[in-house]
Formats: structure tokens, C-alpha cells, sequence
């Protein structure tokens, strides 16, 4: 069974930048499609982005499309968020997951395993 543990999460101010990363444990992540998803006090968890087993095909949501950018190394078995220009409303819990399902890898439900989350706040 593969272990995650997200780091990198914290606060910075609006415009800014961060990168998390999702290292990976007990099972190589090659052979699993990775995902990002956040969740913000009172609300639903959100996709944020996922990307394919060999890194060759990327999605991420319309609210953060063109400023965060998903990546991984799977010889270091860990996937990245790049997050720029961060807005207030990015505040959020960021959860790193896996799945070895190919399908609806935009919902929570696809993915059997998941991190403990690194908080992320943006201050306007």
C-alpha cells in the first residue's frame, strides 16, 4: 500500500507562490495516477488537478488553470503542485491522492489513497 505525506503548505501573501510535494512511500507512485484535491473550512473537497502515470497528460480545474501547473518524478516517487499568482481564495487544505483507476480522475471517490493534508493560506 502506498503512503503519502504532502509538505510545502503555509501562508503567503496574495501574488505569491509555493510548491508542494507529495512524497510517496511503501509502493512506487509509477504505476498510479495522482491527484490534487483542497478542501476549505465549510465547504466540499475540490479537484484541483491530476496527472497520468507517466506524467504525459495533465488536467487541472478552470479556477486554477494557468497558475498551477502538476508534475512528478517517479524516480524520486514524488508528484508536485506549482501554485503562482495565489489568490485568498486558494486558502485551503491541500490533500495529495493515488489511484490505479484511469477513470473520473477528476472525483475524490476514484482515488483509494490519500495524504493528511498540508494547509496552504493566502493573505490578501
Amino acid at each position: 500500500q502506498v503512503h503519502l505525506v504532502e509538505s510545502g503548505g503555509g501562508l503567503v501573501q496574495a501574488g505569491g507562490s509555493l510548491r508542494l510535494s507529495c512524497a510517496a512511500s511503501g509502493r512506487t507512485i509509477s504505476s498510479y495516477v495522482m491527484g490534487w484535491f483542497r478542501q476549505a473550512p465549510g465547504k466540499e473537497r475540490e479537484f484541483v488537478g491530476y496527472i497520468s502515470r507517466s506524467g504525459g497528460s495533465t488536467e487541472t480545474a478552470d479556477s486554477v488553470k494557468g497558475r498551477f501547473t502538476i508534475s512528478r518524478d517517479n524516480a524520486k516517487n514524488t508528484v508536485y503542485l506549482q501554485m503562482n499568482i495565489l489568490k485568498p481564495e486558494d486558502t485551503a487544505v491541500y490533500y495529495c491522492a493515488a489511484s490505479t483507476l484511469v477513470v473520473l480522475p477528476t472525483r475524490p471517490t476514484t482515488y483509494a489513497h490519500w495524504g493528511q493534508g498540508t494547509q496552504v493560506s493566502v493573505s490578501s
